[in-house]
Parts: structure tokens; C-alpha cells; sequence
């Protein structure tokens, strides 16, 4: 399992303020479900305010009950169905989703991951009716949350990001998670543990998503129910990957996703039962949040090499309207061209916008018209013109409701908005400044008037174009220097020589590993590993050879130990390894294992053929012992004593007897 992010690296992270979190009724409900004494009636209330959290919730609710029970129709109903922490993180990723549905990183694909963060989460949802490993509600949470590391890199570092993914596109290319660590000191990985585990989610689900991202084949942890929440994700991932593919390489794709359901022991049938339901859902959740999705595939069908469509799916009606959820993500804020800035005119009269236009045009605008106010509306946004001119009176959206319903949205708050009217009574003026308006002019329109008006405004907009140039330069710096921060960091509680944490982090760690073992009442176990004859080898073919034999002893290590290990080397041949949640039993058992690895060692010096081997001590926290300095202690002590039994052997001054005793027992 990969390590997880530094702490105080990811308070430097979060502290930017780019990071992808809730806002509006979102942040609202999250911070009413930490109080304790928050009452349903309190959170219903407020999740009011948002009828797009009101559909979502009651739905996911609906999906929880049985279908002969009566369907939840009231927000208060569904918030008891649902409880707390469940609600907290379902608002949570639906925030995400409407805050970050798009963004500035071209090689992300924005809607892609979304739906598959969507299928992934109902298929966990689906999963866990089956397995019983955890809530179905909040199953859908973490599958939903699981990829959150990915959207977090695209809106922190958008440019560089784009040029991460477009390598890792490239044949031959390295993984993406190396390609992430070589340009930010971070993974995606990384960053969604830290994320999952700063929103409150359990350490079984943060260890869960870190599990599943290790390279097929490699050693799965051996607590059941982790073991069963990898297997889950590693099979809603197979499930997702169906959905967003072209149909023609889905059959090719089964398989896998056959022999992930294998490993959960579901039988064939059942499996396919439950992926044809999850395709269901994914086609109700995707119109319900606008993601335009491909052709809902059949897995039935599939399995049995005919790929298809369900009866009322995607296939049927179409992807979502392009209005809802265009294909391309929009691009970044446009900058004014000094020669021609845009400007788009809203007025229900022919005759006003001819006007307007000729005027405008004279004066060096690019100029766009729309003949109401929400056809209004969607050219700003597809458009992002500098200035708007907005009849007051206008069927369907008036200027002031079309201005309003404007500054709500990221590119409507930049837009300088001119309203025009008949009447310019007081009352009027500061009706229009309430609704958000940047001037105000009366009609009929004066030309000289209105061209002296609007050079006034594009003053405050190219102002407010270079503040924003500046702080993108500054966000752009900060972010670099967080960067460089993290590498620095990194550096320093790394060996340079084996790429081993040092000792310094080592003790950090292992301190860390003891309160957790401490508070939970799990077993904790760490070994010392000292290399044998080593100070003989430095001393006879000199400090290169030794560094050779420590970067061997390295490989070997990191390649025998299991992945919920953390080896460091402490010392010139010294290494710690620290084993969390191991008895002694299965400790000197992995111990064992890594003294074999490095007694098939073996180095040419000139003529000369050099054995490698290590003595190895092992210790377990016991009931009594009074600080991880006893525990690194007992460890050493039998270090010692593997070397006075003749070296190449593990040791241990604890006996097994002695500590099934004294182990600490569960909390």
C-alpha cells in the first residue's frame, strides 16, 4: 500500500484554498453533521435550500428500500434512512460534482470521470448488499470519493497536469502514479487517502482506495474485510472502465471484470444480475445530474459475446442534450483583445440591438446578440464577453433576474453588466445596483453617452483582467513552491543511497503506529535488520563496494516485504522495519522471509564472490511496555542475540507463549 501523505505536506496543500471542497449548502451541512446535538429536522431544513440536494438525497434514500416498502417523498424521511455520516459524505461528493463538473485542465476529461466515479460508487453501492463489508450508503460515498485524488491535481496544477496525462497517454510511457511523484512529489493516490481521511471518512475505507491501487499481483492485506473493500473497488473499477468504453472493446473487457467477481466468490449469474442493476442506476444518476454518458451496455449480452443495450437506457434516447453537459470542457476565462473586446447585447426589440450594434461596432466591439433573456444566458456562457447590455423589460427573464442569475455563475461574476430602461427614477437605480448591475442607462440610448460609458467600464475589466493575470502568476508560483517544498521534505527524511525513509522519519512512524495500536488495542510488531559482516566488506574492498551491497540489500527487501510494511534504514547497515497490526508469530513469519531474500544475495568483488546475509530481531508491542523506545529496544536485543547464534538467523527475546499473554487485546 502506498504510504500516505504527509500530514503538515497536505496542510500546506489545503492551505493554498485550491483544493476541490464543499461550498454553499453543502459546507453547511457538513459542518451541521459534526455537531453532536444537530437535529433532523435542523439538516433537513437546510438541505432544503438546494432542490438539487433534495432530488439526489431522497433518490439515494428510495434506492436503500425494499421495493415493497413506500417510497421516501420527504427530505426528513430520507435523512433517517440515510443517518449522518452518510449524508455528510453524499453532499459531499455531490458538491464536488456541481463545483468542478468542469475545469481548466485540457487532458482531463472532466464528464469521463465523473461517470466513472458515479459507476463506481453505485456498483460499491450494489456490492455491498452482497458482501455486508460496510453500509450501502456509505459504500456509495467512498466509490463516488475514491478518485477524488485525480480532480484534485487537475484544478491544483491544471497546465502541468495536462502535460502529466499526455505523457502517460504515450506508449512505453511509465505509470501514472510515478510520472505524478516525479512532477508534483505526490501521487493521486497519495492525495485521495488524505483527503478521504481530513473529511472524517473511516481508516478502513481511506486504506481501502490506497489497496487497490497496487499493481495487480501484489500481496493484499490480510484483514477480511479490507481484503473484501479492494476486491469491491478493483471490480467496480472493471465495471466503470465497460461503461466509458467504445462498445466495440467491452466483450474484450469481461473477463477481468468475471474473474474480479470470482474473487469476491460471486457466482456468474449473480454477478451479471448485479451489473445489468448498477447499469440501471448508472443511467438514472447520470440524467439526474446532467453527465452525458455513452450507450448503457447489456452484461448479459456481453458475457455472452453479444454486446448490447438495455430496453430505456442511454442507447435508447440519446446522450444528454449538449446545453446540459457539453462534450469539450469550456475554456479557461477569456482575456480582453485590446483591438476588439466582446460584447453581447440582450433586448427583445430588433430595432434596439441594430441600434446598439451599429454604435458598438464603430467604437471597436466584437458585438453578440440574443433576443431574450435566457437565450441571453447561455450565449454568456458559451461566449464569456467582457461587457453585457440588458433591456430591463424583456419576456420570460427580465435584465435584473437575467443579471442576478448571471453573478450567481464563475464567468457571470467578471462580466461588467449594463441595464437599460425607460424610466430613471431612483428607485429604478438602485434596483438595478441590487441585482448586481455595473451601470445604468436610460433610453432612448445616446450614443456619445453610452460610447463614454462603456470605456469607463472596460477600464474596470481590464483591471480586473490583469488582477486576475497577477494572482493566476502568484497561484502558479505558490504552487511550484509547494512543490518544491514537498521535495525538499521528501529529501529530507529520505536515504539518498537506498531510497529507504531515514531514521528520522522512521521514528516519526513508528510513534504514529504506537498511538494508533495504543488507541485501538491492535497488535504492533517492528524488526531490526543488521546486515552481517558489513563493517568486514567496507574495510577489505572499500566504501563503493559497500554502497553496492546496501543497494543491493535494498532491492531485496523492498521486494520480500508485505505492503502494509514501512522499512527505513536507520543506521550505516541498519534497518528498521515496522509491521502494523502483526503478532509476533506472523512477524518473525515475514521476517523470515526477508532474511531468505537477502541470504540469496550475492556480490563479485574482483575475484572475489561475497555472501550476503542479516541477522534480524523482531518485537511486539506487549500490555506493560512503556514507549516505542522499549519496543525498538526489544527488537535490537534480538538482533544481538541472531548475531551470537551465528548470524543469517532471525531471533527473538519475547517468546510466542509469553505474548499470546501479554498481547493487547482488542478495543
Amino acid at each position: 500500500m502506498p504510504p500516505p501523505i504527509d500530514m503538515n505536506r497536505f496542510e500546506q496543500i489545503r492551505a493554498s484554498g485550491d483544493l476541490p471542497s464543499p461550498k454553499g449548502v453543502a459546507l453547511a451541512v457538513i459542518r451541521l453533521t459534526q455537531q453532536q446535538d444537530v437535529s433532523i429536522a435542523e439538516l433537513a431544513r437546510v438541505i432544503s435550500g438546494d432542490p438539487a440536494f433534495v432530488g439526489r438525497i431522497i433518490k439515494a434514500a428510495n434506492g436503500l428500500l425494499a421495493s415493497s416498502r413506500r417510497p421516501v417523498a420527504s427530505v426528513h424521511d430520507a435523512l433517517m434512512i440515510l443517518g449522518l455520516p452518510a449524508v455528510r459524505t453524499m453532499v459531499l461528493g455531490f458538491s464536488l460534482l456541481s463545483n468542478h463538473r468542469h475545469g481548466n485542465c485540457r487532458g482531463f476529461d472532466y464528464n469521463a470521470f465523473w461517470n466513472s466515479s458515479l459507476a463506481i460508487g453505485l456498483a460499491m453501492q450494489v456490492f455491498a448488499e452482497r458482501t455486508r463489508c460496510g453500509a450501502p450508503d456509505e459504500l456509495f460515498s467512498l466509490g463516488l470519493l475514491s478518485r477524488v485524488g485525480e480532480l484534485s491535481l487537475a484544478t491544483l496544477y491544471p497546465f502541468d497536469y495536462a502535460r502529466v496525462l499526455d505523457t502517460a497517454r504515450q506508449a512505453d510511457a511509465l505509470p501514472l502514479v510515478v510520472l505524478e511523484q516525479e512532477e508534483f512529489a505526490l501521487s493521486h493516490v497519495e492525495l485521495s487517502g488524505a483527503m478521504l481521511a481530513d473529511w472524517g471518512l473511516p481508516t478502513v475505507f481511506v486504506d481501502a482506495v490506497g489497496y487497490a491501487e497496487i499493481r495487480e499481483g501484489a500481496e493484499y492485506p490480510e484483514e477480511a474485510r479490507l481484503r473484501v473493500l479492494v476486491e469491491c473497488i478493483a471490480a467496480a473499477r472493471c465495471i466503470a472502465a465497460i461503461c466509458l468504453a467504445d462498445e466495440a472493446a467491452r466483450s474484450a473487457m469481461m473477463p477481468r471484470l468475471l474473474a474480479a467477481g470470482a474473487r469476491l466468490r460471486f457466482n456468474r449469474e449473480n454477478l451479471l444480475f448485479d451489473c445489468d442493476r448498477i447499469i440501471r442506476l448508472w443511467v438514472e444518476w447520470g440524467t439526474l445530474l446532467q453527465l452525458e454518458q455513452k450507450r448503457a451496455p447489456s452484461f448479459s449480452e456481453l458475457a455472452h459475446g453479444d454486446p448490447g443495450e438495455l430496453p430505456g437506457g442511454a442507447g435508447a434516447s440519446g446522450p444528454a442534450p449538449a446545453a446540459q453537459a457539453p462534450a469539450e470542457d469550456p475554456e479557461p476565462v477569456r482575456h480582453i483583445d485590446p483591438a476588439h473586446p466582446r460584447i453581447l447585447i440582450v433586448d427583445d426589440e430588433p430595432r434596439t440591438r441594430t441600434g446598439l450594434r451599429g454604435v458598438l461596432e464603430q467604437g471597436g466591439f466584437e458585438v453578440f446578440e440574443a433576443a431574450d433573456g435566457r437565450h441571453g444566458m447561455e450565449r454568456a456562457l458559451e461566449l464569456q464577453p467582457q461587457m453585457m447590455i440588458l433591456d430591463w423589460d424583456m419576456p420570460g427573464m427580465s435584465g435584473p433576474e437575467l443579471t442576478r442569475a448571471l453573478r450567481q455563475t464563475r464567468v457571470g461574476q467578471a462580466i461588467y453588466i449594463v441595464l437599460l430602461t425607460h424610466q430613471g427614477d431612483d428607485e429604478r437605480l438602485i434596483e438595478a445596483f441590487d441585482a448586481g448591475a455595473d451601470d445604468f442607462v436610460t433610453k432612448p440610448v445616446r450614443p456619445r453617452v453610452l460610447s463614454a460609458r462603456l470605456r469607463a467600464g472596460l477600464r474596470v475589466v481590464r483591471l480586473q483582467q490583469e488582477l486576475e493575470r497577477e494572482r493566476e502568476e502568484i497561484r502558479h508560483f505558490a504552487a511550484q513552491l509547494a512543490v518544491t517544498n514537498r521535495r525538499l521534505q521528501e529529501a529530507a527524511l529520505t536515504d539518498a543511497l537506498t531510497g529507504f525513509p531515514n531514521r528520522r522519519y522512521a521514528l516519526d512512524r513508528v510513534q504514529q503506529e504506537w498511538t494508533a495500536a495504543n488507541r485501538w488495542g491492535r497488535p504492533l510488531s517492528c524488526m531490526i535488520i543488521d546486515i552481517d559482516r558489513f563493517k568486514q566488506i567496507n574495510d577489505t574492498y572499500g566504501h563503493d563496494v559497500g554502497d553496492e551491497v546496501l543497494r543491493r540489500v535494498a532491492e531485496a527487501l523492498r521486494g520480500a516485504l508485505r505492503g502494509q510494511d514501512v522499512i527505513c534504514r536507520t543506521g550505516g547497515d541498519e534497518f528498521l522495519t515496522i509491521c502494523p497490526e502483526t503478532d509476533l508469530a506472523r512477524a518473525l513469519s515475514c521476517a523470515e522471509r526477508l532474511r531468505a531474500a537477502l541470504d540469496s544475495l550475492a556480490l563479485k568483488a574482483g575475484e572475489d564472490r561475497l555472501p550476503i546475509s542479516g541477522s534480524i530481531g523482531v518485537a511486539m508491542r506487549v500490555r506493560g511496555m512503556a514507549d516505542v523506545d522499549a519496543l525498538i529496544k526489544e527488537a535490537d536485543r534480538g538482533a544481538y542475540l541472531a548475531k551470537q547464534r551465528g548470524r543469517n538467523c532471525v531471533a527473538s527475546v519475547q517468546s510466542l507463549e509469553k505474548m499470546q499473554e501479554l498481547a493487547p487485546r482488542d478495543a
